[in-house]
């Protein structure tokens, strides 16, 4: 089921399922696996380029080497700007900590003050998927088998899926559409009572 919030579609899905990502679990698949880098805007491109050299401390060699040869980013299949891939898998900005779990080297940059820029929206925002249309922008839930901890995770702690999200909802679309998504998720569990 679909509703509408101002000019978004937006899939009942994102308050019916559950998720809290579970790293121990999963490790972090969701970087290294996949058919293309993670979807960037052209804005975060040109911020990728320009805080480059304060991400790199952060990066392991491999991704270095992929960004000085062909940058940042490529363009996809649907020519949507994504990040560039080491040996066509883990996303540049891929590293490991001490248990093997993949680690953002740009959220880590930011951790540490050497950049404003957080991570991608896209990557903030998973498991939920923005596509942009002409008139609307479709905001859609992204199932992928590696994700199961996370579903299994968030159904033991019972977290629908944009309250998990709230704090990358709220960057990318402002407070004012995260409590219009409270009032959604009210409606529907009124609806669903009758």
């Amino acid at each position: 089921m679909l509703v509408e919030i101002g000019d978004k579609i937006v899939s009942t899905q994102i308050f019916e399922e559950k998720f809290v990502c579970d790293l121990n679990a999963c490790k972090g698949q969701c970087c290294i696996d996949g058919d293309a880098g993670a979807p960037l805007t052209f804005e975060e491109v040109s911020i990728l380029e320009e805080d480059l050299e304060k991400i790199k401390p952060f990066m392991r060699q491999e991704g270095i080497d992929v960004v000085d040869k062909q940058g940042v980013f490529y363009m996809d299949e649907e020519n949507v700007p994504v990040t560039s891939l080491v040996n066509g898998a883990e996303c540049v900005f891929v590293y490991f900590d001490e248990q093997g779990i993949t680690k953002c080297a740009v959220e880590q940059a930011h951790k540490e003050g050497f950049t404003d820029f957080k991570k991608p929206i896209s990557c903030h925002l998973y498991p939920i998927r923005v596509r942009k249309f002409n008139e609307f922008e479709a905001i859609n839930y992204d199932r992928w088998k590696i994700c199961e901890p996370a579903c299994a995770c968030g159904s033991k702690l019972d977290v629908k899926v944009y309250k998990f999200l709230k704090e990358p909802i709220i960057r990318a679309f402002g407070d004012e559409f995260f409590h219009e998504l409270e009032i959604v998720d009210a409606e529907l569990k009124n609806s669903s009572k009758q």
